[in-house]
């Protein structure tokens, strides 16, 4: 394994960190809203950090979305280049490639993905298959309650009851957060949703929609994979962030005299939670590579989603502990922190769930 970014990965995620630097500011963030940044967005796609993930592999994304996650930075970027940007280039037929490639590029084209078992509420709470979305005759019906960035999107990837993925439009009315909470598309019906984490979400309803096919039998358990390790990859930008404030706080914020930092329970919370966030980035950067390698990632992408789950939530609320009464404040910048590494554990599946489906991988030697 070799996990040096190239020339142009390195280069891509630090003019990533530049953009997020500039643009995802508290005073931005804090005039977003629950809603997405449009100019951050456009100025990302400006500088083709959505089109050039089709070369810089799942890698080269994963160190993008560090840089995401260090700001908390309110655009659908994960979504976007995993459930389009990735999920079209590694399925789609050529038609498709040709048809909605460039404007994923160029941000016209925003799509987000419903995946029932994996959208902030519990693998439980989903519903059982049949509840589930069915597709008959090219027509989708069913409710997903929970779609991450919805309000953004143009496109919605649906994973079936048979576990097929289908590609929804929607109507252009719903895409840049403008969205009237009815759809135009036919059969299409969406409802703000708000979730701990201001990620733009809602509730889809499909009544006999119009979609297409994405992909054959193995292409919902790949996608289902590289989004599970590109938003360990966010969240260890989250975990990095939140550890980082806490840093600079206790380094300044004294007590008795002394810098909190110089305590030594200040000192060994910081530690466990450095060795949380290291855990998340390198189990998420193997998992990457090895789907950019060719190689089996499944086990591995559980394996980052697991950590990032587990060690994400323990990570956030010790920076947001770090900051003493500080920390309890909604408006200091280390909440959302809080939220965003609350949300990603929920999104990714509890720490006990992650580690069943992984056991169950294992012994059935998948």
């Amino acid at each position: 394994m070799d996990f040096t970014p190239t020339e142009a990965q390195a280069g891509a995620r630090d003019l990533a960190a530049r953009i997020f630097a500039d643009l995802a500011t508290h005073d931005r963030l804090r005039a977003a809203g629950t809603g997405s940044d449009p100019e951050l967005w456009k100025a990302l796609c400006a500088a083709g950090l959505v089109a050039a993930v089709e070369e810089l592999g799942l890698l080269g994304l994963v160190l993008l979305l560090e840089e995401q996650g260090r700001t908390t930075a309110q655009v659908p970027y994960a979504a976007t280049c995993v459930y389009g940007q990735l999920a079209i280039t590694a399925h789609g037929t050529d038609e498709q490639r040709a048809r909605l490639l460039p404007g994923i590029g160029d941000g016209s084209v925003v799509v987000t993905g419903a995946f029932p078992a994996q959208q902030g509420v519990r693998a439980s709470e989903a519903g059982p298959a049949g509840e589930r979305p069915s597709a008959r005759g090219g027509r989708l019906s069913g409710t997903v309650p929970v779609v991450p960035w919805l309000r953004d999107a143009t496109h919605v990837l649906v994973a079936d009851a048979d576990g097929r993925l289908w590609l929804v439009p929607l109507g252009e009315d719903m895409c840049t957060g403008t969205g009237t909470g009815t759809g135009t598309g036919t059969g299409i019906g969406t409802e703000e949703v708000e979730l701990t984490a201001p990620w733009s979400a809602g509730r889809l309803t499909l009544d006999e929609a119009p979609a297409e096919t994405l992909g054959g039998a193995d292409a919902c358990a790949d996608v289902l994979a590289t989004a599970r390790t590109a938003f360990a990859g966010l969240q260890a930008g989250v975990c990095a962030g939140s550890l980082a404030r806490a840093v600079a706080h206790t380094n300044t914020r004294e007590q008795f005299g002394r810098p909190l930092a110089t305590r030594q329970a200040v000192q060994l919370r910081a530690a466990d939670a450095h060795m949380d966030t290291e855990a998340i980035r390198v189990t998420a950067y193997e998992a990457a590579w090895r789907r950019d390698a060719g190689l089996p990632y499944a086990t591995h992408a559980l394996t980052a989603a697991w950590w990032a789950s587990e060690a994400g939530q323990r990570v956030v609320h010790t920076g947001q502990h770090l900051h003493g009464g500080a920390g309890a404040d909604v408006g200091h910048p280390v909440h959302r922190h809080f939220l965003w590494g609350r949300q990603l554990d929920a999104y990714l599946g509890s720490g006990g769930e992650v580690l069943q489906e992984l056991g169950e991988l294992i012994a059935n030697g998948d």
